[in-house]
């Protein structure tokens, strides 16, 4: 299989001769290349967006198996939507290669086993009602395939985030996110080019489906949990904004909702108290915005 993002970039050839002001240039104009890439898999994403707000929405969960940078990005993707979405933590799955020890130090060879794949998603009672995103920048690490074989031959959605084309790891996906980004400014550094298009895929995925399940009214994130100070000055600002009332009233709304940013949006905008609003939401699925028709 050829991999271009293991394939010598001619435009940084000669990158050990540059000052430090021409390297960042030559490194930034490469990096712009990044988003065109990803804009040609948006067909993709948006599919991939669906397909995993369904599973949740049916209380199934969302499984990321990846390796190396790919693995810390599918953690640090999974650990974010507890604080900014309120999505139970046990229902974003994050397994990489290696087990915890490879988020902050490398383990060499954990991801060349396909068998250990299957095994970590086993060991997690990993089912048909879930669904999986490999992440994988080469498109062909064994651990991430295996799982991905192991998904499919469950029944469970299986979706490929890859950075070259026609992987294994895509062949082995019901939806294959290519993002072909093509020859890194270090050969074969896929922390670079690769890991940045990955995080914006990862990105995309996680918010487009947490919109889906009503966690969001209009660009407000409204099921943010207040857990630290900075958190509850933004639900303040949350509410105040969604409501158009002030800082100090929003704080009050708040209070009585027990600091449900989303009860208390709705309560601030359709003038109820909080056992109604909370009734709203019950009927609407969670979504801020049927709750107010």
């Amino acid at each position: 299989m050829t991999r271009p993002t293991e394939t010598r970039n001619p435009a940084s050839a000669e990158m050990d001769s540059l000052s430090a002001l021409e390297f960042v240039r030559l490194m930034n104009r490469l990096d712009a290349a990044v988003p065109l890439a990803v804009a040609e898999a948006l067909p993709q994403i948006a599919q991939a967006i669906d397909v995993i707000a369904g599973c949740l929405r049916a209380d199934g969960r969302l499984f990321y198996l990846c390796a190396g940078t790919s693995g810390r990005l599918g953690v640090l993707d999974a650990t974010e939507l507890a604080p900014t979405f309120g999505f139970p933590p046990e229902r974003a799955v994050a397994l990489i290669a290696g087990g915890e020890e490879a988020i902050t130090r490398s383990v060499e060879g954990a991801e060349d086993s396909a068998e250990q794949g299957q095994a970590d998603l086993a060991a997690h009672a990993f089912t048909a009602h879930d669904v999986l995103v490999g992440i994988a920048a080469s498109g062909g690490t064994p651990y991430v395939v295996g799982g991905l074989t192991y998904a499919r031959s469950l029944g469970a959605p299986a979706i490929a985030v890859v950075c070259n084309p026609g992987s294994p790891l895509a062949a082995a996906a019901d939806i294959a996110i290519e993002v072909v980004t093509g020859p890194e400014i270090l050969t074969g550094s896929t922390r670079l080019k690769a890991g940045t298009a990955q995080k914006l895929v990862l990105n995309m995925l996680s918010t487009g489906a947490m919109v889906r399940l009503g966690k969001v009214y209009g660009n407000l994130m409204v099921d943010v949990q207040p857990t630290n100070a900075k958190l509850r000055q933004r639900a303040v600002r949350i509410v105040a904004a969604s409501s158009a009332v002030g800082q100090a009233e929003a704080e009050n709304l708040l209070i009585a909702a027990g600091w449900r940013v989303r009860t208390a949006v709705v309560m601030g905008l359709a003038g109820v108290d909080a056992a109604e609003a909370e009734a709203r939401l019950r009927r609407a699925g969670g979504h801020v915005r049927r709750a107010l028709l």
